[in-house]
This record gives C-alpha cells, structure tokens and sequence, in this order.
C-alpha cells in the first residue's frame, strides 16, 4: 500500500504553493502527496516534481471540471472542450511524475440534472472513453470519483461511477471511492468496494466528520478486508479538510474547525491507516 495525504489538508487557497508541504508530510511518515490541479498547470509542473522528489514523497493528482467543460453535456462543443481540459490534466499529472489523475471528472460538481442521468451517463462514458489514448500514452489512470447527493446526482454512489468507468470502454479509466462519501450513500461500503473491484483505482479515507480516520464511527477495518478480497494494492490517501475560515474550506463547506490542528491530524489519521491497511494484500 502506499500511503498518501492530500496537500488540500494544510492549503487556504488552491492556488498556495504546496511545494514546502511536502518536507511536511515526510516528516510525519507519509509516502506520497495528492495534489489539487485547480492551483496547477504544466509550467509549475518540473519545479513541483523535483521539490517531491528532494522529500522523497511520489505524488497523486486530483482535479474537477466545471461547467464549461461538463462531459455529460448535450452540447459537442462542451463536451470537446472537456477533453481539452482532461487533455491538459492527464499532461500536467504526467509531468508531475504522477500516474494517477482522479476526482470530480463524470460531470460538474453541483451541477444536477435528474431527469436526464441516462443519457447524461451515456454521454459521460463515451466522452471520458475518448481519453484512453491520451491516458496511455502519459501512463496515467483516471478514476472517476463517487460523490454523495449533495455533489453530485450523476455518480452519487459507488454503482453509478462504476458503471460509468464500464461503460467507457477504456483500460485506463476507473473510480476512485471515498469513505466520506460512502459513509453517506452506501448501506454497505465494503460491498461497494468489492463490488468496484478492479474498477477501483483509487481510495480516499477521512471519517463521518471529513477529520481523522479512526476518530467517528467508520468502520475502516471493514473497508480493509474488502480490499484485501478484491487484491487492491494502490493508494490509500487521508482526504481531510478540518480547517473553518480559509477560502478552500468554503469551497467544501468546513463551518466549523473539525481539527484543530492539521499536523497532528495527519500523524493521527497515517497512524491509524498504517494499523488498519498495513496487511492488505
């Protein structure tokens, strides 16, 4: 397993330069660092590589489309410029030494349209089916992110993502799940992970409350069993926002300090995840 945090964790603006986090987050143990593309494009790219390199920290990439570039859309020009988009991401995440590129790349986060999810989902697959060219020639997996209702209405379970990811048809595009979200829309999170099964291509832990894992009422050592009988051996990175009154945590609707400090919650959550998913595989 490698072991990651998602820089998002110590950032106020996505725009922050997250290189001086990464000394950070070796320091506390952790193998690799995610990164929010919003705050990045290919001219950062080199210099954010070396400064990874130097802590001894790989690096993961995340990143969303907005509505200019929504790939579920019924309009072509819509849908090519979310190519274009994509295009440029799987770039940048390639230049940044990265092979893994996942988030919020189905349809626009908060963008809702229920009446239309089939042909929304059709539309989805094929566009992000039309990547795996592009994906293979970097090196790079995408995984499309199963968000909850409040985010989204496309991929608000681990079934929906999947079937997305299925229906494209490409080698080099599958989901990424995530404990916060799963924690509210699945019934039973370790069966939507077997479920996944090799689809799953990525894996994000924070508790009920987006804090530390380990620290509320999930049931993380469910999760590692599941992924164990699936023979998932990738990345498993804490995705925690604790912090109120930073322009990111409006962003994800932090109102509240969940931690109330972000280096001890990432010593906390790595402790846990090393107890938890050390095993698997």
């Amino acid at each position: 397993m490698i072991f990651g945090i998602h820089a998002g964790l110590w950032m106020d603006r996505w725009t922050q330069d997250p290189a001086p986090l990464f000394d950070r987050a070796a320091r506390i143990g952790f193998d690799a660092v995610e990164l929010s593309l919003l705050g990045i494009g290919p001219d950062k790219a080199a210099a954010l590589r070396g400064a990874a390199d130097a802590a001894g920290v790989a690096l993961s990439c995340s990143t969303g489309l907005g509505p200019e570039a929504d790939p579920a859309s019924s309009d072509p020009a819509v849908r090519h410029q979310a190519r274009e988009t994509l295009a440029r991401a799987i770039e940048t995440a390639a230049a940044l030494g990265s092979s893994r590129l996942a988030g919020v790349v189905a349809a626009p986060w908060g963008l809702f349209d229920p009446a239309n999810k089939p042909d929304r989902a059709k539309r989805s697959a094929e566009t992000l089916g039309q990547m795996q060219d592009h994906l293979a020639q970097h090196g790079v997996t995408l995984g499309i992110e199963a968000l909850n209702r409040f985010e989204s209405d496309l991929t608000s379970t681990a079934a929906e993502a999947c079937a997305i990811a299925r229906a494209s048809g490409a080698a080099n595009v599958g989901v990424l799940l995530d404990s916060f979200h799963m924690n509210i829309e699945e019934k039973d999170p370790p069966a939507a992970l077997r479920a996944a099964g090799e689809t799953l291509v990525h894996y994000h832990v924070s508790d009920n409350d987006r804090g530390v894992p380990g620290s509320g009422r999930y049931d993380f050592a469910a999760d590692a069993r599941a992924l164990a009988e699936i023979g998932y051996l990738g990345w498993v990175v804490a995705e925690m926002f604790v912090r109120a009154g930073q322009p990111t945590s409006a962003d994800l609707h932090i109102w509240r300090d969940i931690e109330s400090d972000a280096d001890r919650a990432a010593a906390a959550a790595l402790a846990h995840m090393k107890e938890v998913f050390a095993d698997v595989g």
